[in-house]
């Protein structure tokens, strides 16, 4: 008698821990007779590229891969199933939603239930492949932990951990220095990332688009850690940040495919615009960028996404399909994929953990 299929994709930017939720949703569905997994190549691209690109994913191809960056099924911010990409004979591009050929495709291959790893625009393809019908599950992923219905999605501690030793060492070279440096963390619209390492590695402003800044008021803080021309500053600086009478620092994709905006450089605008306000402080700019992404998850992402891949296995066992797995009050649970998609996770200006920052004399350019 065959085994039951169930599809195990990863898709938008890559992620630490992406690894964990595999090998734990493998290792869950061989205690059980009838079910087997198997994964789609770069998300969805593996069932609707020709030739398919799938694998079986048994015990011999998730062993050790808990501790690995990345994804061994590959992922993709790039082709939505329902805007694929299509060029036309004159050579322009345009977009088709492909859904319903993604759905075939998958019934020939006798999939029965998808786990999708992904954050909020993978999710969204998630509902939508739902309300046709496709019995999902939703596993949520993103390092700039802005999944409203999950207290931490996995990949966020661990690029916070990685922010917080850069600027660790950032602050050693600013203080030999003199200097005032930049340090631009990612989190897009969110300012997660930058305010946890602002937090954990004593910064004296942090910047988050949240709060719009007033860049006289940085200056202001940063003069104030400067006597007789010595001292020295450290700055978080959010890549969704933006000044209270500007816009956020973006650039708009020319990738086939991908729909976000690009961000990423508000460093070395922010340093401009300290120059121009008048800052004497020596400044310095570091892009973190992807390094935030790669490497090693530490144990909490590593615990958290192997939760993350029990109980998605184990919601497929019970027809759970619709929903994501959350983790929520210390609990693993779950919510509907429409509830996960309808709020963005922003922070709340007012929370503790603002309070917390001021309470310790960090600005926020406000």
């Amino acid at each position: 008698m065959s085994k039951k299929r169930v599809l195990v994709v990863t898709g938008g930017g890559d992620c630490p821990g992406l690894n964990a939720v595999i090998r734990a949703v493998v290792k869950r569905a061989s205690q059980t007779q009838d079910w087997e997994i198997w994964g789609s190549y770069e998300a969805y691209h593996g069932i609707m590229h020709d030739p398919m690109e799938v694998v079986l994913l048994d015990g011999k191809a998730v062993a050790g891969i808990h501790v690995r960056g990345g994804t061994i099924i590959r992922t993709t911010s790039k082709g939505s199933p329902m805007a694929w990409a299509v060029q036309q004979k004159d050579g322009s591009w345009t977009t088709e939603d492909r859904t319903d050929f993604l759905l075939e495709r998958m019934k020939s291959l006798g999939i029965e239930a998808v786990i999708s790893i992904g954050g909020d625009g993978s999710q969204r393809i998630s509902q939508a492949l739902f309300e046709k019908g496709c019995q999902v599950i939703g596993v949520p992923k993103t390092i700039d932990n802005d999944l409203s219905a999950t207290d931490f999605t996995f990949g966020f501690q661990t690029a916070v951990q990685i922010a917080t030793e850069a600027m660790d060492r950032l602050v050693s070279t600013a203080e030999s220095h003199h200097r005032a440096i930049i340090l631009e963390v990612m989190g897009r619209s969110a300012g997660w990332i930058a305010l946890h390492t602002a937090i954990a590695a004593g910064a004296e402003v942090c910047l988050i688009p949240e709060i719009p800044y007033d860049i006289n008021r940085i200056v202001e803080r940063i003069e104030s850690r400067y006597k007789g021309g010595r001292g020295f500053a450290n700055i978080i600086v959010a890549e969704g940040a933006k000044a209270k009478d500007g816009t956020i620092f973006a650039k708009k994709s020319t990738e086939i495919g991908y729909e976000n905006v690009r961000l990423g450089g508000i460093a070395y605008q922010l340093s401009q615009q300290l120059k121009d306000a008048g800052c004497s402080a020596d400044i310095r700019e570091t892009v973190l960028g992807h390094i935030q992404r790669g490497g090693t998850p530490i144990a909490f992402d590593r615990i958290l996404a192997t939760q993350f891949g029990v109980k998605a296995f184990e919601m497929v066992l019970n027809g759970e399909f619709g929903k994501m797995v959350t983790y929520k009050n210390h609990s693993i649970t779950s919510v509907s994929l429409k509830e996960a998609i309808s709020e963005y996770n922003v922070v709340d200006t007012n929370s503790f953990l603002i309070q917390t920052a001021r309470g310790i004399g960090i600005s926020f350019g406000d």
